[in-house]
């Protein structure tokens, strides 16, 4: 199986609107981070997470055609407003996307792609996006491939990660859930988010990062959702040799499901 991260970026993306720090300056490409983003790809299919305002961009950057479902963290704007641009798929597919979240995510879409759900909006055929909502509370087939969603906090949130394979992806965590480390043994390969060195509200800081990966032990582990306050070379440097920070445009081997 393989994992590319499309995007590895906060909120803000790297380089922030404005900001003339070290970081958004930065020559070194490892520090240009559109928003966060993943493409999932087996023999048999593919699977995007989440599609946030760069969604289009990433697609053209790696040449993405194409994938068949959408597995959705949560409804933030940074992961959810890149989703109209899923209708140029629709019409030359001829088909509907699955898009797979919580109860939350999901009521969150339908009210701000109302235009999608209309009865109205039917008459504009395929120039509008048309999405199949599908609720995912447990390990689910989704085009051959097992995802089991994991609960993590972000924040006041409860929101999903995602495991497939030997491989979990849990961007925006401020905290794991008792109840969903089962879900994280024997890991392969750990994402997690870490958006600075300072405590966030609904974000893991580097070193709380950190002691996650300490408790969930997997054989390796990623940083994403970064902000222009972590350098990619002075970041890692002081980063365990098992834990690495994630790039756009990075590319992961792991064991499939």
């Amino acid at each position: 199986m393989k994992f590319l991260f499309l995007g590895s970026g906060t909120s803000h993306g790297v380089p922030v609107i404005g900001c003339d720090c070290a970081v958004c300056t930065s020559a070194d490409p490892r520090n240009k981070r559109t928003r966060v983003s993943a493409l999932v790809r087996t023999e048999g299919a593919s699977l995007l997470i989440d599609t946030p305002p760069d969604f289009r961009a990433q697609m053209l950057r790696h040449n993405i055609a194409r994938f068949d479902a959408v597995l959705m963290t949560h409804s933030h704007a940074d992961h959810l407003f890149g989703m109209d641009d899923v209708r140029i798929i629709c019409a030359r597919e001829k088909r509907a996307m699955p898009i797979y979240g919580n109860a939350e995510t999901l009521r969150t879409i339908r009210e701000k792609f109302d235009y999608v759900f209309r009865d109205e909006g039917k008459a504009f055929g395929w120039e509008i996006p048309r999405l199949e909502l599908r609720e995912i509370m447990q390990t689910s087939d989704v085009f051959g491939i097992p995802v089991t969603p994991v609960p993590i906090h972000h924040a006041c949130w409860t929101i999903h990660g995602y495991r497939i394979g030997g491989l979990a992806y849990l961007t925006d965590c401020s905290g794991i859930p008792e109840t969903s480390l089962p879900l994280l043994e024997g890991l392969d390969t750990l994402v997690i988010g870490a958006i600075r060195h300072e405590p966030h509200r609904s974000h893991f800081a580097v070193y709380q990062a950190l002691e996650a990966i300490e408790r969930i032990k997997p054989r390796r582990a990623f940083l994403t959702h970064i902000s222009h306050r972590l350098d990619h070379v002075e970041t890692e440097a002081a980063l365990p040799p098992h834990v690495r920070l994630a790039y756009d445009g990075l590319e992961l081997e792991v064991p499939g499901p």
